[in-house]
């Protein structure tokens, strides 16, 4: 800077001694360019200034409309007429308007409850991540007072869906996420929540006929058809192959798991119409001590079977059974990266996994939420999930915490 100065003086110097001389003329170029470009440079940032603190005032003046009309526009609030709002809108647009909504809520100093209810489940289970996720979007939103509760039903029985849902609505929470029970039960859960004006996002399953503020979870019966793909990698040459399903009443637990079945038949029925599926039952209301007696009967009657595949994320079940029998020519495909899981691919029992970032699910469930009601921003109605395939050599290089 002191460089700078001594020169400009230097110049300033030789314009006054020998105004006409040729240096003299490189001089007043030189202040010309020195003086344009710091003209140009506080310019601009007066420029920027005005526009990060351009007021509501400025916006109506420049619209030709009123104070309150603008105030309307910018929070989409109804009585404003076409006309006037395009007026301002055009204003907004010209000068790049971008509202701090972060400041705004913060300024608020309000809370928000979010009620998240999915199924009952046991400990490393594909939930438990999905209830780590949500708790770290309520970490990193901690500025703004989110705050998650977790309610739990049993599958297949609507009447404890039911019981959660009416908790919830006498709560009256600032927004819900939900992974459905069956359409009916479900539906009469979405209808009062529209009625109330409370959001929701659907979770696991798809029902667009719910009308959900947004959806996540994977394109099941595009995982289902992949699934299909890749087994068939390794199993082209097969005869048979195995499909394990966990019911209840005939009824496996989720319409997620139906649409994964459908994607996996299509597959088969297109590329492999000749191979038998041959399907085992693991019902979910037995015992599991009588599971491995179940498996061993199956695979006794079936020694020609060596590739099985599951569409839920139980494959360590199997997995764990053909370790214990030692029995080393055959391998499961399957779903999520929980711990059991994890181990028997490790262990070659499990082929393949089909992971669904179970976490990210959780977390943007709940970002979602806060970006729609918070921050009062549009948000994608479908988000599906990546249908990530994990073998041996890759699963310790799986990020489950990963966003």
């Amino acid at each position: 800077t002191q460089n700078k100065s001594s020169n400009l003086l230097f110049f300033a110097f030789l314009v006054i001694l020998f105004p006409k001389n040729r240096l003299c003329v490189f001089a007043r170029f030189s202040f010309y360019c020195y003086f344009c470009r710091k003209y140009f440079t506080l310019s601009l940032k007066v420029d920027l200034y005005m526009s990060e603190k351009i007021r509501i005032k400025d916006i109506a003046e420049k619209s030709g409309v009123s104070v309150g009309t603008v105030d309307r526009v910018l929070h989409n609030r109804p009585n404003v007429s076409k006309s006037a709002r395009e007026k301002v809108e055009a204003v907004l647009k010209n000068i790049n308007y971008q509202p701090n909504m972060y400041a705004s809520a913060l300024a608020y100093n309000k809370s928000y409850t979010f009620y998240c209810i999915i199924p009952q489940h046991k400990s490393e289970a594909y939930w438990e991540e999905i209830e780590e996720g949500a708790a770290k979007a309520c970490e990193a939103r901690r500025d703004f007072h989110i705050d998650v509760k977790m309610m739990y039903y049993k599958r297949f029985d609507p009447s404890t869906f039911i019981r959660e849902y009416t908790k919830c609505l006498n709560a009256n929470p600032n927004g819900v996420i939900v992974v459905p029970s069956d359409l009916e039960t479900t539906k009469g859960f979405t209808e009062k929540l529209h009625e109330r004006g409370i959001p929701f996002i659907l979770l696991d399953s798809y029902m667009p006929d719910l009308k959900p503020l947004s959806f996540y979870g994977q394109d099941s019966f595009c995982s289902g058809y992949f699934a299909a793909k890749m087994l068939m990698l390794i199993a082209s040459g097969e005869k048979e192959i195995m499909l394990m399903k966990q019911t209840k009443n005939g009824k496996v637990e989720s319409k997620q798991q139906d649409n994964r079945e459908v994607g996996f038949r299509h597959y088969m029925q297109d590329h492999f119409p000749q191979t038998k599926i041959i399907e085992l039952d693991l019902p979910l209301d037995e015992d599991e001590n009588n599971y491995d007696s179940i498996l061993e009967n199956f695979f006794t009657s079936n020694p020609h079977i060596h590739h099985c595949i599951t569409l839920c994320s139980k494959g360590h079940i199997v997995g764990e059974f053909l370790l214990k029998t030692n029995r080393r020519d055959v391998q499961i495909m399957g779903y999520d990266m929980v711990e059991k899981n994890a181990k028997c691919l490790r262990l070659g029992t499990i082929s393949f996994l089909i992971a669904q970032h179970a976490f990210m699910q959780g977390y943007n469930c709940v970002d979602t939420l806060f970006k729609a009601i918070v921050l009062k921003k549009k948000v994608d109605p479908v988000n599906y999930m990546p249908i990530e395939l994990l073998s041996k050599e890759n699963v310790d290089f799986y990020r489950r915490t990963q966003l």
